[in-house]
Parts: structure tokens; C-alpha cells; sequence
């Protein structure tokens, strides 16, 4: 394979992760609307749909193997096609935090919601655009704003706080409310776990970049997510 050959690989690569991350924006975006609709169908739609990004990254990381394997790429290609691989991972993750989601619609059913959903939905959205410009910089090679991004993460993490703050007063009113209660914070951490793994992304965008490794986000959280 010539170089030109090569770096044409690279873009149908990159160009490939990139389609698979605006399914994972409009996926983790429709299930906060299908669990507001309660709209069980699509829920279940959801999830089957996790199959197909399951597979794309399958796919994605085959072809970036074969690459690594036979085109005996230099560093910075190296450092490309660890990326690649890297975020398609990251963007796998998100997808099944979404399906988490999708499958909490479905626990919850026709049960009336506590109340209507107004933070998680921002969260989903705030979260959609780090995800968003992250893959950004990576396109740009812009170690810069890979830096700034992380800092949305604090805003999603204060909309988690506001939720769990909310969601623990309508337990404290009636106990009978904890298992809803339960399943709606298990959305909002989900959707807090997929800005953590936006930062993951970022930090990538940096080693690519620069050859440096750098931790953008030291604390870590306890938690496990629903998927």
C-alpha cells in the first residue's frame, strides 16, 4: 500500500468512528425522550439497536488491527490508529449507557414518572456537545480545546447532584417512591459516566496530539452504571 493509499485508510477510518459517534449523539438523546414519552416501543427499539453499534465497533477495530498488522504505520499513524480504536471503545461504552436507559423505560413502564423530567434531559444535552466537540478536536488534532472540554463535565456533574438531591426528597415523602427514585438516578449516572468517558476521549485527543499523557479528570467515580 502507498502512503497516499495509506492516509486514505486512515481517513475512511477516522471517517467511520465518526459515523458511529453521531449515532451514539442521537442515540443517547432519544432514549432521554423515549423514557419522558414513556414510549416503550421505542425503548425496546433502542436496545436491538445497540446490537448494530456493538458491531460497527467490531468492524471499525478489525480494520484498524489489519492496518497496524500489515502497513507497518509510523508513530504518529500509530498514534492515530490507537485513537481510533480507543474513542470507538469509548463510543461502544456510551451506547450502552443508553440502552441502560432504554431498558429503565421499560422497568418503569406506564408507572406515572415522579416528576417531569427537566435536569436529566439537559444533562443529555450538555453531554451530547462535549461528545460532540471532543470528536472535534480529535478531527482538528486540537489538544487545546480536547483541554477546555472536560470542564462541561462539572456542569453535568452538579445537574447529577440536583437530581439525586431531588429524587432522595420525594423518598423522604413516601418510601414507596424509592424504586422509581432508584431507576431515575441510575439514568442520571449513566449519563455522568458518558461525560466521564468524554474526558477519556479528550485525554486521547492529547497523546495523539502531542505524545503526552495527561490525566484531565483525577477523581474517579465509585459507582457502577446501568446498562
Amino acid at each position: 500500500m502507498t502512503r497516499k493509499s495509506f492516509d486514505m485508510e486512515l481517513q475512511r477510518l477516522q471517517d467511520q468512528m465518526l459515523q458511529l459517534a453521531s449515532r451514539v449523539e442521537n442515540v443517547i438523546i432519544e432514549a432521554v425522550e423515549v423514557l419522558k414519552r414513556q414510549d416503550l416501543e421505542s425503548a425496546k427499539h433502542i436496545i436491538t439497536q445497540d446490537r448494530d453499534i456493538n458491531k460497527k465497533r467490531y468492524e471499525i477495530e478489525q480494520d484498524c488491527l489489519i492496518a497496524i498488522a500489515t502497513q507497518q504505520p509510523l508513530a504518529g499513524d500509530l498514534r492515530i490508529l490507537a485513537a481510533i480504536l480507543d474513542i470507538t471503545d469509548e463510543l461502544e461504552r456510551m451506547g450502552d449507557y443508553a440502552k441502560g436507559i432504554a431498558k429503565i423505560t421499560l422497568m418503569i413502564g406506564k408507572q406515572p414518572l415522579l416528576k417531569p423530567l427537566i435536569d436529566v434531559p439537559i444533562m443529555a444535552e450538555k453531554t451530547r456537545k462535549m461528545l460532540h466537540r471532543s470528536l472535534d478536536a480529535f478531527v482538528q488534532r486540537d489538544a487545546d480545546l480536547a483541554r477546555e472540554i472536560p470542564l462541561g463535565d462539572d456542569e453535568v456533574d452538579n445537574l447529577y447532584n440536583m437530581v439525586y438531591n431531588e429524587l432522595m426528597t420525594f423518598v423522604a415523602a413516601d418510601i414507596k417512591n424509592i424504586d422509581q427514585a432508584n431507576y431515575l438516578l441510575w439514568v442520571a449516572h449513566n449519563l455522568e459516566r458518558t461525560a466521564d468517558r468524554v474526558t477519556n476521549i479528550c485525554e486521547r485527543v492529547i497523546f495523539t496530539v502531542t505524545g503526552e499523557f495527561i490525566e484531565l479528570d483525577q477523581e474517579t467515580s465509585g459507582h457502577e452504571s446501568y446498562t
